[in-house]
């Protein structure tokens, strides 16, 4: 049973792998910019998710799971498989190739959104009720991401791909915490994985891009390794974080990966950061405060009044 604390009646343990997530996310991001410039985007796709399968499932076997994964229903698989294809696959291809066709920071602005749709998708699918906290933090995210980003809304065929992007990943998130009820994080995270790599080999062999493999060089491995590592991080902290946590909660605590690339790139790519994406980190941060415990640190400081009156009197 998770452990609860008093951050907004979410579990400890869930806040604090996402959070983790969230740092993971960051330094995947700014490895992945620099490696997927030697590849086909689908290419370096396909070779990450199946690699990360086949981590997953050494860990299933390793953790004794794999009693779990054999008693899964036809219903489940099937569950499953959806998320592989809403989360696994059909977004990576759309989002890479809306890279290619466009450049410019509204792509990465539209990318930050996603805790936009998945609040909304929360709500609407899953009955999770925004707060306060939500609604207040939600829009310093927003703002602090605009911040950052600097995004100059000079819309292309490419930022379409991005949103449509964005809005299957906010979809399978949404869809994955339902399924979360009744089965571990470990093995939502195999299956979107495992099945979104068949999808995108379906892909490549329609579209005679798999030859593209047999021309790799030992470096594309090397970045191949290195990318799937970090995404195996991410998805098995994500979503076994995810299963004890809202879903907008989770999405929202995400946004912090932003900050670290930013600073990723100002360390090891001499780009400064500006007053301007400063002040976008500190709203950001201080977006994520208001969702997780808003409403813990009001009863505080009601408390904490409460207990000064009651001593003047």
């Amino acid at each position: 049973m998770a452990v609860r604390d008093s951050f907004n009646g979410e579990s400890k343990s869930g806040l604090m792998l996402v959070f983790f997530t969230a740092i993971i996310s960051g330094f995947s991001i700014f490895i992945n910019s620099i490696g997927v410039k030697e590849f086909d985007s689908s290419i370096f796709t396909f070779l990450k998710n199946i690699a990360v399968s086949v981590f997953l499932f050494c860990i299933i076997l390793l953790l004794g799971m794999f009693i779990e994964l054999k008693k899964l229903s036809k219903k489940q698989w099937f569950q499953l498989i959806a998320i592989g294809l809403i989360g696994g696959s059909i977004p990576f291809l759309l989002f890479f190739q809306g890279l290619k066709l466009t450049t410019g920071a509204t792509s990465g602005f539209l990318h930050k959104t996603i805790f936009i749709f998945v609040a909304v998708f929360a709500i609407l699918f899953l009955k999770e009720k925004p707060t306060k906290g939500v609604i207040i933090g939600a829009a310093l995210l927003l703002l602090g991401n605009y911040l950052m980003i600097k995004p100059d809304f000079r819309f292309a065929e490419g930022h379409l791909l991005i949103l449509a992007a964005v809005i299957f990943w906010a979809a399978e998130n949404t869809f994955s915490k339902y399924v979360l009820k009744s089965l571990s994080g470990t093995i939502v995270a195999f299956g979107r994985m495992f099945f979104g790599s068949i999808f995108i080999l379906i892909f490549l062999l329609v579209t005679g891009r798999l030859s593209l493999i047999t021309k790799l060089t030992g470096a594309h491995i090397g970045w191949v390794l290195l990318s799937s590592m970090f995404l195996l991080l991410y998805v098995f902290t994500y979503y076994n974080g995810l299963k004890q946590i809202k879903a907008s909660t989770a999405a929202s605590i995400l946004a912090i990966g932003s900050p670290i690339t930013t600073l990723l790139s100002w360390v090891f790519a001499n780009k400064p950061v500006t007053l301007q994406q400063s002040m976008g980190m500190l709203l950001i941060a201080v977006g994520i405060i208001s969702i997780v415990s808003l409403p813990s640190i009001l009863k505080y400081a009601k408390n904490f009044i409460i207990v000064k009156e009651d001593g003047r009197n």
